[in-house]
């Protein structure tokens, strides 16, 4: 057998004309927490500094992408929900999504997203970011640092509709 090919793929900051290509990832990697275009559209207009892309740079075609934006710990937003606004404060962010296609996952790419997002937050004064870890990926964000944390009767009822494996993750910055 040859050697894997190399990834010529690359994170970039999410532009408008991506987010097609980001919902066409969403709906292979998350068949069963569809969310409409008009979710990913509006968090890129909400928080763009929040929002990347795995891209080929020379086809542009979107590969895998990475939502964050600032929301209140302990807080989760109803899935295929729109949010309308953000909160003013800048402390705490929810990780949204972080997905890859199948023809780029195993290349090594969720790592250095989830860095390059870190390091964005921290430049902006962020302190914590939260997460739901769905479709077994937990041990993944254990890996990068998040932790499982207890959650309360109201945000056990919302975790309920993100599946039974659904769990509320948090990491300092």
């Amino acid at each position: 057998m040859g050697a894997r090919p190399v990834s010529v793929l690359r994170w970039r900051p999410m532009r408008a004309e991506d987010i097609d290509g980001v919902v066409d990832v969403a709906r292979t990697a998350f068949p069963d927490h569809f969310e409409a275009r008009a979710c990913f559209a509006e968090r890129f207009a909400l928080f763009a500094p929040g929002c990347f892309v795995l891209a080929d740079p020379v086809t542009a075609g979107v590969k895998g992408y990475l939502v964050a934006y600032p929301w209140p710990l302990g807080a989760i937003p109803p899935l295929d929900s729109l949010l309308g606004t953000l909160p003013d404060e800048r402390e705490a962010f929810y990780l949204h999504d972080l997905a890859l296609h199948p023809d780029a996952r195993g290349l090594g790419h969720a790592g250095p997203a989830v860095r390059r997002l870190f390091a964005d937050l921290r430049a902006l004064g962020g302190q914590e970011v939260a997460l739901v870890s769905v479709n077994d990926t937990l041990a993944f964000w254990r890996g990068q640092g998040f932790a499982a944390v207890a959650a309360d009767e109201a945000l056990r009822r919302k975790l309920a509709s993100y599946g039974p494996d659904a769990r509320y993750m948090r990491r300092p910055i």
